[in-house]
């Protein structure tokens, strides 16, 4: 591996140094970027980068600890631990979020048109859907959500490359226009997603949602 490294030109090596911190922190990196300006996507620079070197970057996480996928079919690379630690914790709120816009990405992802992989939505559509399902209210109090905490719950799956906000402007509670990225296929599986939604439309039919974060153990998710 080092020998490889050593091959190197000096901007690869910095590239290689800045990607592989890149990953470690954002776990996901998509092929495909929208770009608002030409509303179309377009190949991302910086996952050509990792793609060309994935040979070199695979072997040096591998000596850490850590496992490299690539698939390109969707465009996605992904990180994930070898070992039950470095995991991020997703809140209740976070959860139930990305799990509507997984459920959106399902519906949506054979009519991506011009977007290829990448599914355009909105905050509203998202919310409106928590709120059919009664997701939206917590404990016995029956308080819905602050706007706070959707800002953050965004703010945590833009993190992660799930989810890309398409303004410029602040997120907000309610009315950003986001793309959901086909990382999200990785956190969530086909089957997995079956599972939620049933789970999810027992708890509309029960009146249960409200006390979900107490009584489900997968109230919180775990990002990779």
């Amino acid at each position: 591996m080092l020998e490889e490294y050593e091959k190197l030109n000096s901007g690869d090596k910095e590239d290689f140094r800045r990607l592989a911190n890149y990953l470690l922190s954002h776990t996901y990196m998509v092929r495909d970027e929208y770009q608002p300006s030409r509303q179309m996507t377009l190949p991302a620079r910086d996952y050509q980068i990792v793609s060309r070197l994935f040979g070199l970057f695979k072997e040096y996480f591998d000596l850490s600890g850590w496992g490299i996928e690539r698939d390109d079919n969707y465009g996605v690379i992904s990180l994930y631990s070898r070992y039950d630690h470095n995991r991020f914790r997703l809140d209740r709120f976070t959860t139930l979020f990305l799990y509507m816009c997984r459920l959106i990405y399902e519906e949506k992802r054979e009519d991506a048109g011009s977007y290829r992989n990448v599914i355009p939505t909105s905050t509203t559509d998202v919310v409106e859907r928590m709120r059919t399902y009664g997701l939206l209210e917590r404990g016995k109090t029956g308080k819905e959500t602050t706007k706070k905490e959707r800002i953050e719950a965004q703010r945590t799956l833009a993190h992660f490359n799930i989810i890309r906000k398409v303004e410029s402007s602040p997120w907000d509670g309610e009315g950003n226009r986001i793309l959901i990225l086909p990382s999200i296929l990785s956190i969530i599986t086909n089957q997995g997603l079956n599972d939620i939604y049933r789970e999810i439309q027992e708890m509309a039919e029960e009146g249960g949602a409200a006390e979900y974060a107490a009584d489900s153990g997968d109230a919180d998710g775990d990002a990779p």
